[in-house]
């Protein structure tokens, strides 16, 4: 029995594609159909810039004409017809078919590994700043409520209201200080866990933010009606998306779009733990983007990429997603700002 060697690749999970020298798409295997969203049918025959950035790739492939050597692109963000965008590996080497000189491309997915190392940092710093927040909040809090008392004590021995005025403002300073440790402990309310529309939240959300956005910044709406509710604490809920949605107005200024953007993910890896179903809430904004000084500790405490901001609302609302057992995630670059909310919608039955 005679195989096809370019037939056996359909049984590989790496996408292969044939490239000719005019770098038209001559071949496809089954796994790099599911790569591009589309069929063999409409990929052959394509030129490889509907699928590519050209740049890269066409200095890789101008190498390999003169050397003749394989050549790799790591980290490499493909253009895909439809869906999100997918990072691959790429090896690339000169291949003969048919007595004509092609490109043979070989693509390995690594966008989910680097989201779970990813989430495994996220996990991690949040994990550390937790124990340290709280270490400090401890430390702080006693020393705070002495300095309190003794204020009171001394206003009542004072003699005049001038000097009653000192220690009100030490007082008035202290309970400041008191809400500032509060808010970087989190909340310590219990929770209280019931279906929730997510939809709902977004909606309340968007009637606290349009008193205060700016004319001519609109929010706009892209949202899965069929996404089930959610089991949790609807105002903490309320909390995490505020908070990500008053940086989201800052971002822009005086002229901009945020998105509210909802899906499902159907057997996804989340918390180590595989779900059936996971929300997917996107926020999305086209303002200047994270600075890079911050990009790798936005979720910490007291940091901020905004001169007025306090640097709490993204540590908070990391703490309170974990604590529904969910996680935040950003993409950023300028003109574009992606905070991803993930949150299992059925929680007590995971996938082991």
């Amino acid at each position: 029995m005679e195989i096809n060697s370019l037939e056996l690749t359909d049984a590989l999970t790496t996408g292969v594609l044939l490239l000719s020298r005019d770098l038209n798409v001559q071949y496809v295997n089954a796994s790099a159909e599911v790569l591009f969203g589309n069929s063999r049918r409409r990929l052959i025959g394509a030129n490889y810039a509907r699928l590519f950035d050209e740049t890269p790739l066409l200095a890789t492939l101008e190498k390999i004409k003169e050397s003749g050597d394989v050549q790799s692109l790591r980290q490499f963000h493909l253009k895909p017809i439809q869906g999100e965008m997918i990072i691959v590996d790429i090896v690339i080497s000169a291949y003969r078919h048919n007595e004509e000189n092609m490109f043979l491309l070989e693509l390995s997915r690594i966008d989910q590994q680097l989201r779970l190392t990813q989430e495994e940092t996220l996990v991690s710093q949040l994990r550390t700043t937790q124990s340290l927040v709280r270490g400090m909040a401890h430390e702080i809090k006693n020393p705070l409520g002495g300095l309190r008392g003794a204020a009171q004590l001394l206003e009542t021995e004072l003699p005049s209201s001038e000097l009653k005025e000192y220690t009100s403002i030490i007082i008035s300073e202290a309970d400041r200080l008191q809400v500032l440790v509060d808010r970087m402990s989190g909340s310590q309310a219990p929770s209280i866990n019931a279906a929730v529309n997510i939809h709902e939240v977004l909606e309340r959300v968007r009637k606290l933010v349009s008193a205060e956005l700016p004319l001519n910044v609109t929010i706009r709406f892209d949202y899965d009606p069929s996404i089930p509710d959610l089991m949790g604490d609807k105002d903490k809920l309320i909390q995490i998306v505020l908070n990500i949605v008053v940086n989201a107005i800052k971002a822009v200024g005086a002229r901009g779009e945020i998105v509210f953007r909802t899906r499902v993910l159907r057997r996804f890896m989340l918390n180590q733990k595989l779900h059936r179903l996971v929300l997917k809430l996107q926020i999305i904004d086209d303002g200047a983007g994270v600075p890079l000084t911050v990009k790798d500790k936005v979720f910490f405490p007291m940091v901020s990429g905004s001169p007025d901001g306090s640097g709490l609302g993204l540590s908070i609302a990391q703490s309170l997603a974990n604590a529904h057992n969910g996680l935040i995630e950003f993409q950023s670059e300028p003109g574009n700002t992606v905070f991803t909310l993930l949150l299992p919608i059925i929680i007590d039955q995971p996938i082991i």
